[in-house]
């Protein structure tokens, strides 16, 4: 079964077209009809369960942790639709933006640097169907009463995962960065209850509790504007701009709002629960262009401790793009998994899980540093033909040509292990003479 998953994994190195997404073949097998025998006997296998394909994932994890982080572990966790228009054979699939939109929802845990912002590897991952929620962390479909009731049993996975990375006297704990999906008292409540630290990014308009007034965010957020504090220099839509931050301590006092299914009546029903006052830090970052007008502005909740800097705060929810960056290289810039023909969610779970090793191994290269790595990663780009953006801090490469670079390279040494270069180019003049241009001849 090893052999297999090796040979899956290697068959998700590469960035896919749209009208090309299915199982690519492995370059030792004799051609796609193979990989998709192959890979379908893999899946349908009783001993391929989610939490067994998550192990390679969770090992990768925390071998690299120790190394990557240097005080703790950042876990962005975001969602992500899959749109299935057309996919009528996925009887599963659920109602995602309206009800002519079916798909599946994917909620990913993806452990990034602390250092440099650098993706390390999914400790979670869970798609939502018209069955519940397909998990690597459970062999059975989990149940939730809503989206965000799922966030804290993630929260003590990844946890437990985290742990075993390091020993308790270099522990990195893991700091939950969430979006404004996130932004809710109830579950705030709930997760500093049981220890999980956070940044959450927050709505302008609840109220807190601001010294000794009840103010909105954002006029918490408007009276620190004269006392922010330059931060760095970002760029902002493809133009140079400068990051501002500033901090105060705000309480959370308002009760808690949830929205549940009536089960006697199947409506939607509206729960006020009262809760003990929540301090939490507000942390206020600004990016404003050389004119000093506000291009962006983020309300940032926390529960870390003070030794946490508000730049650092920033700095690590700006890193929460990464998991954006990793949905893309999923959907449209690698891994096209809106057009995979897995026709019901286990399945789709299952090949995620695979795909989501073979970005692992592309990040593996990316934040290499030595000097054979930044050779490969050139070559790489050079086989993808694409071209890179250019500039004094912009990265030489992408993930995606990297995918692309991979899927090349392993091919052609295939080709290269059963004929010479000289062979080759005798039976390209052969077959196509003038194609090629002539070899310069060397000076002797």
């Amino acid at each position: 079964m090893s052999k297999r998953y090796q040979g899956l994994v290697t068959s998700h190195l590469s960035a896919a077209h749209r009208v090309a997404a299915g199982l690519h073949a492995e370059p030792a097998l004799s051609g796609s009809l193979a990989a998709a025998q192959g890979a379908w006997r893999f899946f349908a296998h009783e001993d391929t369960t989610l939490p067994v394909l998550a192990g390679p994932l969770l090992d990768c994890a925390r071998s690299a942790i120790p190394d990557a982080c240097d005080g703790y572990t950042l876990v962005p966790l975001d969602w992500c639709d899959l749109h299935l228009a057309g996919h009528e054979a996925k009887a599963d699939r659920v109602e995602l933006a309206n009800k002519s939109d079916l798909g599946y929802e994917l909620l990913t845990a993806l452990a990034v640097s602390d250092r440099d912002g650098s993706p390390i590897a999914p400790l979670c991952l869970e798609m939502r169907s018209a069955a519940g929620w397909h998990s690597t962390r459970s062999e059975r479909v989990l149940r939730a009463n809503s989206t965000l009731d799922k966030v804290a049993p993630v929260m003590k996975h990844v946890s437990g995962v985290v742990a075993e990375a390091a020993p308790a006297a270099c522990a990195r704990p893991p700091v939950f960065i969430i979006d404004r999906e996130g932004d809710s008292v109830g579950h705030f409540r709930r997760w500093s209850r049981e220890g999980f630290r956070f940044v959450v990014r927050a709505n302008d308009a609840p109220l807190v509790r601001h010294g000794d007034r009840s103010l909105k965010l954002g006029e918490v957020a408007d009276s620190l504007r004269a006392s922010m504090t330059f931060s760095r220099a970002v760029e902002y839509r493809g133009s140079p701009a400068r990051q501002y931050v500033a901090e105060a301590q705000v309480t959370l006092t308002r009760p808690a709002s949830t929205h549940r299914k009536d089960k006697a009546s199947g409506k939607d029903k509206r729960v006020r629960t009262k809760g003990e006052p929540l301090p939490l830090r507000l942390v206020v970052a600004e990016v404003r262009d050389d004119d000093g007008n506000v291009l962006a502005r983020w309300l940032l909740l926390t529960n870390l401790p003070a030794g946490v800097d508000a730049a650092t705060v920033a700095l690590w929810y700006y890193w929460r793009w990464r998991i954006e960056s990793y949905h893309k290289l999923l959907k449209g810039a690698g891994q096209q998994v809106e057009s995979w023909q897995q026709e019901s969610a286990p399945a789709m779970a299952k090949r995620l899980a695979v795909a989501a090793m073979a970005c692992v191994v592309v990040w593996k290269l990316a934040r290499d540093t030595s000097p054979a790595a930044a050779e490969l990663r050139q070559a790489l780009v050079g086989l993808s033909g694409r071209q890179m953006k250019r500039g004094r801090d912009a990265r030489p490469f992408t993930e995606p040509a990297l995918l692309a670079g991979l899927e090349l390279l392993l091919k052609m040494l295939i080709v290269l292990e059963r004929h010479e270069p000289a062979e080759l180019r005798r039976l390209l003049e052969a077959a196509l003479p003038g194609l090629r241009p002539p070899q310069r001849r060397k000076d002797v």
